[in-house]
């Protein structure tokens, strides 16, 4: 079955100057990933900041054009798509953005938020009908239409603004959300809501969610799958069961060791990740061998000579590792197979 949403072999590479010197960087590389049609499902993009999560998202959106590679929606190429199947294309798969404070324009009440993708797309058949659906959408997100429709951005809360941001994606009707660390600027107190907004709008209304965080809590609390990014490259995907509770990636074990614990004898940080440096000097670097191996506690003499491909230790998991070098190779350049396979 052709998938809903595909990125092929992309890689995103950003070109700049530094002290007068030109330097480049490469955010994304060689991924291959898919959503499939018809099988809802939610999945972690996880990784430190620089890891190329939010370059993913927004190639996956069409913000922006792969250096090398494609993106596929419905099997047609993005590039070359014409403007209906573009404009298919934009109200199927919508974003949630990061930041509730600068999404919105503080010129217009929210109320022109919501109108807009119903005007854009003709998904309203009258004023009347349009003002039911908003305030459908507002209820779903848990807002009160009429403490919210009539107000200018700076009269709501952060948390507010964030599900208006929902409800706005949600008029759409798309088949796919891409939401970019939607908590990471609200209050902790209504992190859980908008989460469970987003597994609600997964299970009744059976759409896609690719989640980006660098919060393997919350992702191991919604997610199906997760994809472990570090410097551009997947270390580690699979079911957020197997990976989050036994890890086989040494980064990924040192990004579930730094999970705060109840724990009054450990102290804070003593197992984090330590230091990340430059990462865009790391990223613009030497490609040889594996990306992670300067800070690998693990680290061979292979691992700074060769790239290691992602190796399967057990079902629904692969890690690109060379310590698992005696185990299969995933066999498709598509990371979705490891639970795919699984699930069939």
């Amino acid at each position: 079955m052709t998938p809903l949403l595909e990125i092929r072999g992309a890689s995103k590479i950003y070109g700049g100057s530094k002290l007068g010197k030109r330097v480049t960087t490469v955010a994304l590389e060689d991924l291959s990933y898919s959503i499939p049609d018809g099988d809802p499902s939610m999945t972690a993009i996880a990784g430190e900041s620089g890891s190329g999560k939010t370059t993913l998202a927004m190639l996956m959106l069409g913000f922006l054009a792969p250096t090398s590679g494609q993106v596929f929606y419905r099997g047609m190429d993005v590039a070359t798509m014409s403007t209906g199947e573009q404009r298919q294309y934009r109200r199927e798969v919508q974003p949630i953005f990061q930041d509730p404070y600068e999404a919105f324009n503080p010129f217009y009440r929210v109320d022109h938020v919501l109108e807009t993708p119903l005007k854009r797309f003709g998904l309203a058949t009258s004023r009347d009908d349009a003002r039911t659906q908003i305030e459908e959408a507002l209820e779903r997100v848990g807002l009160r239409p009429n403490e919210t429709l009539g107000r200018f951005p700076h009269q709501l809360s952060g948390g507010q603004r964030q599900r208006i941001g929902v409800a706005r994606a949600l008029l759409c009707r798309p088949k796919v959300i891409v939401a970019d660390e939607p908590v990471s600027m609200v209050d902790a107190s209504l992190r859980a809501t908008i989460l469970a907004t987003l597994k609600i709008l997964n299970r009744d209304l059976g759409i896609s969610i690719l989640y980006i965080t660098h919060d393997l809590t919350t992702a191991y609390q919604i997610c199906d799958n997760i994809v472990v990014l570090y410097l551009g490259r997947v270390a580690e995907v699979g079911t957020v069961e197997r990976v989050i509770r036994t890890p086989r990636h040494p980064y990924t074990q040192l990004l579930v060791s730094s999970i705060p614990v109840a724990d009054r004898r450990r102290r804070w940080g003593e197992d984090g990740v330590g230091e990340v440096g430059d990462s865009a000097q790391q990223a613009s670097a030497s490609r040889t061998g594996c990306p992670f191996a300067p800070r690998c506690p693990e680290v061979m003499s292979m691992c700074t000579e060769q790239s290691p491909p992602l190796f399967m230790p057990d079902g629904q998991r692969a890690a690109a590792c060379f310590l698992y070098r005696d185990t299969p190779v995933l066999p498709t350049a598509d990371v979705t197979a490891v639970w795919e396979r699984e699930a069939v």
